[in-house]
């Protein structure tokens, strides 16, 4: 009888349209297969660790390495082959250009001999008498290594293994410790083949490194703005709200405005010389367009939307309500962020190695180039593919933890009396039964940006080329389908979350009923819902706004020899990014609120036998929107039965 009563319980539960809503009663493991796929996958990012490790050598690129294989500022090892290298190079930290006014680029090399020095030639050198000068006063040998100072003026050939008569005056600028030449004619030159022609890598590296000091400024003041934001958030009122949409509407019309000032300053400024200052006003008058649009855009939203101001306001304090039950649930964003940042800096480390992972080969001359090793591109494409997964399964812990503290703080029915550590109790559920619902919903994320990634690639190839009119259409407009597939999918993965949590259902499931339950009660306050979350990304925008601001002031002063539209826009990324981590804690809390109403209306009535879980607060404001809603409604049936008498025939 045991037997058959278990059978019947199994038959009964594998029946779809049995399952019901059990909040926080019923919890399984879930999505298992995707979480051990999750682990294979990590395996090979470890992998790919050791070998950029082993393979890599990072200090050509952060250091600089001369024409025999020699690392500067480092004590080297000899290649077989290569008589000048292997050197001790630790009081050599600086790479010097022997042909620098000439550089030519042949075969993604370099044709002048680069030597590593211990200083720079900081006067004009016209002779071999004042170079053989200069070493012997300073230390610096700027002929060949094998070539004894002694013997610079003494034998014929010299001239062939010292650099070309005048040596320009240079000076060490923090791009790679590169001995930049300070002339105009040599400067010009040498930036113009140095900057354009070499490496992007390089170009972007080296903005970001010659304003290092300014980023890591900005950075600061993204984190600091966020901050205040969020804080803004947790005590906002009707009145700061008309204050801060009144900011956002100021700091867009602002930002446009100085992005259009710069860009007719560009234009008008004469001495523009360089293929850079010329990159920076194209990325300019694009940074000036796009914000134009996006500040139309937003400005005709918030007029639109203008009217739903104090319902916003209320459903905000109801959610900062939910918030203040759990009130460490806003430092939630600092170790998501610290663990972010953490594992980006391990990410852009083993792609540095990797970038660096090569063959040493010696050609004529005995000098020494290196050879990409085989098989690289694609460690490349894996450990991209892992930067994005892993990055979205990160956030994806985070949605998941605080959707579990709301529920377990919403289907509490002794209001008075909160259960203890609901983030501890969240993570510890999320950790033991629901990682692989976490995997699998950041691995439908991936899928949909690495084609946006690609597409973006294409889109940026054909426009260089500038042909392919029609396939740079179709590639944009592709990318525009991606982009609102992302947000769509983000959306069903919240709410797919925020099921789990309350259920213990895996991630299809949990997105099918969400979906469903959604659906069926859409009409109570959905479109305050939509205004709380465009109010939440406004501050995200005021966030953006003041950091690019900031930005613009402190790039325009160094426009010589400086990439900064690359830097700047990285900036903006990382600023809108910080906001988001700290302010997506109210959009999620916000959905998850709003799925617990629907699912406190699926299982109760408010009767004595099945009372709501929602608090009186939560109820006044609910009914205040059905009133709200019934009202609207009644007005448009009325408009539509007048308009249907007037047009009815007599």
């Amino acid at each position: 009888m045991q037997c058959l009563g278990a059978e019947h319980l199994d038959s009964a539960e594998r029946i779809p349209t049995q399952r019901q809503w059990r909040p926080q009663i019923y919890r399984k493991c879930t999505d298992t297969a995707w979480l051990f796929l999750f682990f294979l996958f990590w395996t090979g990012l470890v992998f790919i660790m050791g070998y950029s490790v082993a393979a890599g050598a990072t200090g050509r690129l952060l250091f600089g390495y001369d024409s025999f294989g020699n690392v500067c500022g480092k004590k080297n090892s000899p290649v077989e082959g290569a008589p000048l290298s292997g050197q001790d190079m630790t009081q050599k930290k600086h790479v010097f250009f022997m042909n620098s006014c000439n550089l030519e680029v042949k075969d993604v090399r370099l044709s002048s001999t680069v030597l590593c020095v211990s200083s720079c030639p900081e006067e004009q050198l016209d002779t071999l008498e004042e170079v053989q000068l200069f070493a012997n006063t300073s230390g610096s040998f700027l002929c060949v290594y094998n070539l004894n100072s002694f013997n610079y003026t003494q034998i014929p050939n010299a001239d062939l293994l010292c650099p070309r008569l005048p040596v320009p005056p240079s000076k060490s600028f923090p791009l790679f410790n590169r001995c930049i030449p300070q002339t105009p004619e040599c400067y010009s030159l040498f930036a113009s083949v140095l900057i354009n022609d070499v490496d992007s890598l390089h170009r972007i590296l080296s903005g970001i490194m010659s304003g290092r000091d300014t980023v890591l400024g900005l950075c600061i003041l993204a984190f600091a703005l966020s901050l205040a934001m969020m804080f803004t958030f947790r005590f906002i009122t009707t009145l700061l709200v008309h204050i801060f949409i009144a900011l956002i509407v100021l700091g867009l019309l602002f930002v446009c405005s100085v992005l259009w000032w710069l860009y007719y300053d560009y234009t008008n400024d004469l001495s523009i010389e360089l293929d850079t200052e010329r990159e920076n006003m194209k990325c300019l008058l694009g940074f000036a367009i796009v914000s134009t649009v996006i500040t139309a855009v937003l400005l005709i939203l918030i007029y639109v939307l203008r009217k739903r101001i104090k319902l916003t306001v209320e459903l905000l304090q109801v959610t900062n309500k939910a918030i203040s039950s759990s009130p460490f649930l806003l430092f939630q964003p600092l170790w998501t962020f610290a663990i972010l940042i953490f594992f980006w800096v391990l990410w852009v480390a083993v792609l540095l190695s990797l970038g660096t992972a090569g063959a040493a080969q010696v050609v004529e001359g005995g000098q020494v180039e290196y050879k990409p090793l085989s098989g690289i591109r694609y460690m490349w494409w894996y450990h991209l593919i892992g930067l994005i997964w892993t990055s979205e399964f990160i956030l994806a812990c985070q949605q998941m933890a605080v959707a579990g503290t709301v529920v377990t703080c919403y289907f509490n029915r002794n209001k008075s009396d909160p259960p203890d550590r609901p983030i501890l109790s969240s993570l510890s559920i999320l950790f033991c039964y629901h990682q692989g619902t976490v995997v699998k919903g950041s691995f439908l994320i991936t899928v949909v940006r690495i084609p946006r990634a690609v597409l973006m690639y294409v889109y940026n190839t054909l426009k260089e080329k500038q042909d392919g009119a029609l396939s740079r259409c179709m590639s944009q407009c592709c990318c525009c389908c991606f982009w609102c597939l992302d947000k769509c999918l983000r959306h069903l993965n919240q709410n797919a979350y925020t099921t789990t949590a309350i259920n213990g259902t895996d991630f299809c499931t949990s997105a099918k009923d969400a979906l469903k339950l959604l659906s069926k009660n859409s009409s109570h306050f959905t479109s305050v819902n939509c205004f709380g979350d465009f109010i939440i990304f406004l501050g995200k925008v005021l966030v953006v706004c003041f950091t690019v601001f900031g930005g613009l002031m402190a790039f325009n002063y160094h426009r010589v020899l400086q990439v900064w539209a690359v830097p700047l826009l990285l900036v903006a990324f990382f600023a809108y990014l910080v906001a988001h981590s700290f302010l997506s804690v109210f959009e999620t809390v916000l959905d998850a609120l709003f799925l617990c109403f629907a699912v406190d209306l699926e299982t109760n009535d408010g009767s004595s036998e099945k009372p709501y879980f929602m608090d009186q607060e939560f109820l006044n404001f609910v009914k205040r929107i059905n009133k709200l809603n019934t009202r609207a409604q009644r007005n448009k049936n009325s408009l539509t039965s007048e308009e249907g008498t007037e047009l009815r025939p007599l």
